[in-house]
């Protein structure tokens, strides 16, 4: 592995207090303190170009195993590396479910050597069926870093509850996908839009009255709790009441929700569809709003692939959409350029507050880290399906103009992607 020289970059680097044009020296996989380059010495010139610690996903679908048609391993890091995506967390709801420690293993030792760092959450319930809890001790010791069933509500309190305190003890978040099946079962957002194309709607409660089950957990037993995709302002509004109240609760949202409301349906286009759905103005600007004042502490994708065959019937098609290759560009767009927040504040959500809520070494240029950024570049593109990196196209950023672009991505002193 040469070194690498990355020289006049614009560093953001919020957790060391730097926002200033420097040099960064990357030896062994690691940041070093700066070196005389040499002839086994990278230099990358990054004169305009902006550098920050890689992102760190909490919320992504690799489908490996069972469902490596829609994505792998392999190209879900490829996907990741081109948005500057280092770190991700790997939902369980694959085929088998990530409930046994065989499972846990596959996916790590698959993951040696792909484009990005991947972390794998374990199953609470076996199946994802609410029924029957997971050994958590035995999954533990395989090598997760996480809890959940995403892609399904733990429908039973005392799993859930048993399952954060587990989690408390040895030092894991819990992520939940709040939601409540007896409400849920629409196809879209319940409202204007489900009634004028004549589509069974999702109302917000099902979404809310998950959210305030698992903050009634987390302040009764004094546990932590890490609440999925946020995509309602009732639920936002839950959340600040809880943090002001001293409950141990973070959050994230997708950067669909901030940028696209429910309106996007009318095209009846089911790469729009995803769950929760996408709301209504008044929702997008509320997550906006809870991501500046500190409600919501992350943005995370839910990167959900799907083929073009799945995707092509509006009603029947499943939920999901994928995002790594866009997020950062699309948050950006919406936070940076809208005049929302700093450049120091989206690294922020993207990569330091998400790498403290999985406890990991990462969201930082620090000279003993793993050798973990992103190059970014201001300047317009328009995102082209067929160019994304990975297997599936499912993106709802289609043919939107984006104001900021990844050139290059560094995983463990690797480059991963290169656009320079």
């Amino acid at each position: 592995m040469s070194n690498i020289l990355i020289r006049n970059a614009h560093i953001i680097d919020p957790e060391n207090s730097r926002n200033e044009i420097g040099d960064i020296f990357i030896k062994d996989g690691i940041f070093a303190p700066l070196e005389p380059e040499n002839e086994n010495t990278q230099v990358i010139d990054a004169t305009g170009l902006f550098a920050a610690p890689g992102l760190v996903d909490l919320h992504v679908h690799l489908r490996d195993p069972g469902q490596t048609h829609k994505e792998d391993i392999i190209t879900g890091c490829k996907a990741a590396a081109a948005g500057g995506v280092t770190s991700l967390l790997a939902m369980p709801n694959t085929e088998p479910t990530v409930d046994t420690p065989e499972t846990v293993r596959y996916i790590l030792n698959r993951a040696q050597g792909a484009d990005a760092h991947v972390y794998v959450v374990g199953a609470i319930t076996k199946g994802l069926k609410s029924h029957e809890a997971t050994d958590i001790d035995e999954l533990y010791r395989a090598g997760i870093s996480a809890l959940s069933d995403d892609g399904r509500p733990v429908e039973n309190t005392v799993i859930m509850a048993e399952a954060m305190k587990k989690a408390a003890t040895l030092g894991i978040p819990v992520t939940a996908h709040c939601e409540d099946p007896y409400l849920a079962g629409g196809k879209i957002n319940e409202g204007r839009i489900s009634e004028k194309l004549g589509v069974k709607g999702m109302p917000r409660a099902a979404e809310d009255t998950g959210t305030a089950r698992e903050i009634a957990l987390a302040a009764a037993y004094g546990v932590p709790i890490h609440i999925c995709h946020v995509s309602t302002y009732t639920s936002a509004d839950m959340i600040r009441a809880a943090k002001r109240s001293g409950v141990r609760v973070t959050a994230e949202t997708a950067p669909h929700y901030i940028m696209l409301t429910e309106n996007e349906l009318l095209k009846r286009d089911a790469d729009y569809r995803m769950n929760p759905p996408l709301r209504t103005e008044r929702d997008r600007l509320a997550m906006i709003e809870a991501l500046c004042d500190g409600t919501l502490d992350a943005i995370a994708t839910d990167h959900a692939p799907h083929t073009p065959d799945e995707k092509s019937d509006f009603i029947s098609a499943p939920n999901g959409s994928i995002g790594m290759e866009t997020s950062f560009a699309a948050a950006y767009t919406v936070l940076v350029c809208g005049g929302f927040m700093g450049e120091d504040e989206l690294i922020r959500k993207m990569s330091c507050n998400p790498a403290k809520i999985l406890g990991i070494p990462a969201g930082s240029i620090t000279v003993g880290r793993s050798a973990d950024l992103m190059l970014y570049k201001k300047e317009d593109w328009i995102v082209n399906p067929d160019k994304l990196h990975g297997k599936s196209k499912n993106t709802p950023f289609k043919g939107l103009t984006l104001c900021a672009k990844v050139k290059l991505t560094v995983c463990g002193g690797k480059i991963v992607f290169n656009e320079i």
